[in-house]
């Protein structure tokens, strides 16, 4: 079975540039890839031939060779080994790569714009219920006046140094080389009449406004991207992205962890010992909380589904809440005599067993002396 003309199969025409090329290659490969027709032999085959076709016609080397002996160029060995299939790992790469401007070979200069990053601060109620910011960034942006062609009248010429093949050879000694076009970038084509806005580029410096909206939950690290909000490409090429990272301020009360909170509640010495309702905050508003008798500083209340509701799973964290018992201060004569006389009534042995924690320290240090002097 003779193999068909790869101009055909392309759908291109011989004088065809290296970018008509891409685009042709890029619209078949999309319609007849293996993942689009699952079991579909007969996509699978006309994949591989167009693949076939353009590895051949996007090389200058083998273009040359192939217009001038067809297939036979690439038979019996004449050309050095013709175009061969490689595994599908390699083809999807081919695709992804080559068309839109990865690390595979024969891509030549930026296939987007550049992405750019935007650091967006926000307070602990922001971060957590969520909010709208408008932000300003300043990046290049597609010229308006052009719609981002960078041509005037939107008319391409074939670059008259590589005759729109986007690459050119020269001589170096007995070696012959080649290189992407100098004069158009390697795309085979320039711009007839630049655009006078942009000098031809596509694009300008501008400072672009944007309304971001930041979902309810998220947390210092957490990221945000908006697609195609990036620098714009070259000469109509697609933009970049713009990735705005979360940075939370620290709160004057609550420390946050995860999805988790943490605050410090300072009572006083006669609530601790008799107990007491007091009033606590909470992002929701404040709550009462029943503070026992006889406890401890230090003690942690736990507040179930008080904390944040996480931006991922959406399930809710605890408060935690950190008692501290205050030492009172700018006593009073009235309020320093009760003290004085309420401290008379812990002398003797009796008062050990109203201070449990300092009885256990003072165990302790007996041990400690004992041990060091025995």
């Amino acid at each position: 079975m003779s193999k068909r003309d790869y101009y055909e199969i392309l759908g291109v025409a011989r004088d065809a540039t290296e970018e008509d090329l891409k685009k042709a290659y890029r619209r078949s490969a999309m319609k007849h890839h293996p993942d689009r027709n699952p079991g579909d032999k007969a996509s699978e085959e006309s994949f591989k031939e167009c693949k076939e076709a353009y590895e051949t016609l996007s090389d200058t080397n083998k273009r040359r060779m192939y217009d001038a002996h067809g297939h036979a160029a690439f038979e019996h060995g004449m050309g050095g080994g013709g175009p061969g299939f490689a595994d599908m790992g390699d083809i999807f790469g081919d695709i992804f790569g080559n068309i839109f401007g990865g690390a595979g070979g024969g891509s030549r200069g930026p296939r987007r714009g550049a992405d750019i990053g935007y650091v967006m601060e926000l307070g602990l109620e922001e971060a957590v219920r969520g909010v709208e910011k408008q932000i300003e960034i300043p990046t290049l942006d597609e010229c308006e006046t052009c719609d981002g062609s960078g041509s005037q009248d939107g008319k391409l010429e074939t670059c008259s140094t590589c005759q729109g093949r986007g690459q050119v050879r020269f001589q170096r000694g007995i070696f012959s080389m080649q290189q992407g076009c100098p004069h158009c970038g390697g795309r085979g084509r320039i711009i007839a009449n630049p655009c006078g806005d942009c000098d031809g580029q596509g694009r300008v410096e501008r400072t672009k406004t944007l309304q971001v909206k930041v979902p309810a939950g998220v947390d210092s690290g957490d990221r945000i991207r908006l697609s195609g909000e990036g620098e714009a490409g070259p000469a109509g090429t697609p933009p970049g992205d713009l990735y705005v990272d979360i940075r939370v301020r620290d709160h004057e009360i609550f420390q946050r962890d995860g999805d988790d909170l943490h605050c410090e509640v300072p009572i006083r010495i006669s609530q601790a010992a008799l107990g007491d309702s007091i009033r606590v905050p909470t992002l929701e508003g404040e709550i009462e909380l029943r503070i026992p008798a006889e406890t401890q500083s230090g003690k942690t209340f736990r507040l179930r589904g008080k904390g944040v509701r996480s931006v991922r799973s959406r399930s809710t964290g605890d408060l935690f809440c950190r008692v501290a018992v205050e030492t009172p201060v700018n006593l009073t004569s009235e309020q320093r005599e009760l003290l004085e006389k309420f401290e008379a009534t812990f002398s003797g042995d009796g008062a050990r067993r109203h201070s449990p924690k300092s009885s256990t320290f003072l165990d302790g240090v007996r041990v400690f002396w004992d041990r060091m002097t025995g």
